[in-house]
């Protein structure tokens, strides 16, 4: 297979407030996709970062008597801080303030302006202070002048603004769906766009004069540009594709266009409509992919702080400290709300996933088949094979198995579908389970006779189990770690295809017995 780039990006998280269960979620997802794609070889840049601009940013440094600057930077530390607590393996951490960021989106809005799609122009409609976000008349109608997302009123405005003529790229737009139906996934949310959509685009407004924290307008600086036009642009001013002469250029240009937008639904459209539109304007390549996924509820209801359901920092902790890292990041994303629906976080459903999934299946399994070689043979991994042939027991073809697990994993990483991909190693796993039930090692090994298909059992199950957690690998990295290392098998470093294989594990090997899950 051929060394390719993959680029993966979680949208820039707003500084006003901590880190919770929505953020770490996102850039979860991004990091078992990057851990998986490097795990193939590929070439492979994920970003994350905050985006520090915007009336809400100031307005919260002035409740606490701060400057912008000042509460932008110890925000921004706090998000930073969670990309090592939770494993994250991000190639990259932006920042709006900072000046590589700042002076290229400048140069894109001064070739924008150039170009005829910036213009001078007055808003009259609806604004949505807790999303920064634009409606007109129509569109708050619709939304019976609330917001979608906080349920807050909507704030009538009048400002003169610059627009951005979103209205011309119509067509474009229409016919991109058209030719790039995966362009936004889930379906669900693909149908969602092409719907509004056909109800007829408006030009949109890039630049706000009621506020002063954010970039200045290049050639006006009584405006600024509007915090989600200068959020959409971190995607490409992190590869520097807006200064040639910079090092982001130099090291990180050849990554784009991006593999997947990673987002929450709630900023769908800005993502899906009014960022290709402006990638068309500055004519450079669209996306691959946007994707999607919902929301975390809590016991059943919408995650609320009055409530007291709300996944914040400190609950997220207090998971790790019981269940440890692995298991968190195997929850979220197995039982996560990467599809169209929204994923209800229980405290028991976290624990049934945890005994089902990590102590009775992999855990067990890991066990089990590592305590009955040190019972059985010392510790020392025996062989397959009579006669230089291997032994074939119930019909099971263990090679063939594994080889279509680990393509159909593949596929399903490319294709971010998580889950489905955990899914290809816990389905080895289990099978491993059924075979120790079907073939009983524990009974042949009281006969003297069954001594050859004994280690064939033991062998085989071993080297399944060492196939399946390095496809577990990217979601519980720890454990599996643990695993190979009990096993004396190689971590996989690049190339799984290779290291999958069957025949990695070499007969007379040490193996260690383990133990990776405990019950809670």
């Amino acid at each position: 297979m051929s060394k390719q780039t993959r680029y993966v990006t979680t949208p820039i998280y707003y500084v006003n407030d901590r880190p919770h269960i929505g953020h770490v979620y996102t850039t979860t997802l991004c990091d078992v996709y990057s851990r998986a794609m490097r795990s193939l070889g590929h070439d492979v840049f994920f970003l994350t970062g905050v985006d520090e601009h915007g009336q809400k940013v100031e307005q919260s440094a002035l409740e606490k008597g701060m400057e912008p600057q000042a509460l932008a930077d110890l925000n921004s530390e706090e998000f930073r801080s969670i990309m090592e607590m939770f494993d994250l393996t991000n190639d990259a951490f932006i920042r709006t303030t900072d000046k590589e960021h700042t002076m290229q989106v400048r140069a894109f809005v001064s070739t924008l302006l150039e170009r005829g799609d910036i213009y001078l122009g007055t808003f009259e409609g609806w604004y949505d202070e807790g999303q920064e976000e634009y409606h007109t008349e129509t569109s708050a109608r619709d939304l019976e002048y609330t917001s979608p997302i906080s349920g807050k009123p909507l704030v009538k405005a009048t400002e003169k603004n610059y627009y951005f003529k979103l209205s011309a790229y119509q067509e474009r737009l229409e016919k991109f769906f058209e030719t790039h139906p995966d362009f936004v996934q889930p379906p669900s949310r693909k149908n969602e766009v092409l719907g509004r959509l056909r109800e007829g685009l408006q030009d949109v407004p890039i630049s706000r004069t009621n506020f002063s924290w954010g970039i200045p307008m290049p050639s006006d600086s009584e405006h600024v540009i509007y915090v989600w036009i200068d959020a959409l642009f971190n995607y490409i001013t992190a590869l520097g594709l807006g200064d040639k002469t910079n090092d982001w250029h130099e090291k990180r240009h050849q990554y784009w266009p991006a593999t997947f937008h990673i987002i929450g639904k709630e900023i769908l459209w800005f993502h899906a409509v009014i960022w290709p539109a402006v990638l068309m304007a500055l004519e450079l390549p669209l996306p691959r992919c946007v994707y999607a996924h919902s929301f975390w509820i809590s016991e059943g209801r919408k995650m609320s702080k009055s409530l007291g359901n709300f996944i914040d920092l400190e609950t997220i902790e207090s998971y790790l400290e019981e269940y440890g890292m692995d298991a968190w990041r195997y929850y979220l994303t197995t039982q996560g709300p990467l599809g169209a629906t929204d994923a209800d976080f229980t405290a028991e459903k976290f624990k049934e996933t945890y005994n089902a999934h990590l102590v009775n299946t992999v855990g067990n399994s890991t066990s089990r088949v590592t305590a009955m070689i040190n019972k059985y043979y010392d510790g020392i991994v025996p062989s397959e094979l009579n006669d230089g042939e291997r032994v074939v027991l119930l019909g099971f073809d263990w090679p063939e198995k594994c080889k279509h697990a680990v393509q159909n994993w593949e596929e399903a990483m490319e294709a971010f579908s998580i889950a489905k991909a955990v899914e290809c190693g816990m389905a080895l796993i289990r099978e491993v389970d059924l075979f120790i039930n079907d073939t009983a090692p524990f009974k042949l090994a009281k006969d003297e006779s069954k001594q050859m298909e004994l280690g064939a059992i033991l062998y085989q199950c071993l080297e399944t189990l060492r196939i399946a957690t390095m496809l577990l690998s990217p979601v519980i990295p720890n454990k599996t770690r643990e695993f190979q290392e009990a096993i004396q098998a190689e971590t996989c470093s690049g190339n799984l295809q290779e290291q999958a294989q069957w025949g990695g594990i070499k007969p007379g090997a040490k193996v260690t017995k383990v133990a990776l899950f405990p019950r809670v």
